[in-house]
């Protein structure tokens, strides 16, 4: 009897513990409401849903993510346009803070992660990692908004608000730094010169294409293997 005791009182301090090492998001974090619109030049505002084109979402519908140490599970998309991550929380939508306590997202399904990454640059925010090790590789998507153009005259249409998502952007953070935009060969060759050889033959092997993800993938698994 003594023994079902002290299991069940282990088990219940157990638990207690987790829960209490299990934190929540709230207002504490800095996170604030997302506003679903865009203010145009003609003094509209335009609601996402009223702007044709491309979506500004990598999947519009939340998918349960984690996203930190320690801090309760939520469901999450990543909004390209502002480049935010957006969480769901009883019924309300806001806007995780970038702070490095939530500098890395991991998506469960489909999974992705999402990386905060200070590049020093126009792109410095969020990317997608797509390997890891020595050297990463991270993809950077951004969606752009052009507002309304109105009609010059009666006989003309305007031309309606529109989101079109730019071509990805890739860059490889090495010992050295980033190799931002690679586009060719000689761009990884000179960043790596003791292994110019092996890269020679690699690329020999491999048709590798700078703008397509298992392409660069395959780079990047090779320079870790290697």
């Amino acid at each position: 009897m003594k023994k079902i005791v002290l299991t069940t009182i282990a088990i219940f301090s157990f638990s207690f513990s987790f829960a209490q090492n299990t934190l929540s998001v709230n207002g504490a974090t800095g996170a604030q409401a997302v506003f679903d619109g865009i203010n145009s030049t003609t003094g509209k505002t335009f609601k996402y849903d009223e702007i044709s084109g491309d979506s500004p979402y990598i999947g519009k519908e939340f998918s349960d993510a984690k996203i930190a140490v320690n801090y309760e599970q939520l469901p999450v998309r990543y909004n390209s346009y502002t480049d935010e991550i957006e969480f769901k929380k009883n019924g309300q939508v806001q806007v995780l803070p970038k702070t490095t306590d939530f500098s890395r997202i991991e998506v469960l399904s489909p999974k992705q992660v999402l990386v905060l990454v200070d590049t020093s640059d126009d792109l410095n925010g969020y990317f997608f990692e797509l390997a890891n090790g020595k050297n990463t590789l991270y993809k950077k998507v951004k969606t752009k908004f052009t507002d309304v153009v109105p009609a010059p005259n009666s006989y003309a249409s305007e031309r309606p608000a529109n989101f079109r998502k730019l071509p990805p952007v890739y860059y490889i953070k090495t010992q050295n730094g980033f190799i931002k935009k690679p586009k060719n060969q000689k761009d990884i060759i000179n960043q790596f010169p003791d292994k110019k050889d092996s890269l020679a033959s690699f690329f020999k092997s491999n048709k590798i294409k700078f703008d397509k993800d298992e392409d660069l993938i395959k780079l990047v698994t090779f320079l870790n293997q290697n």
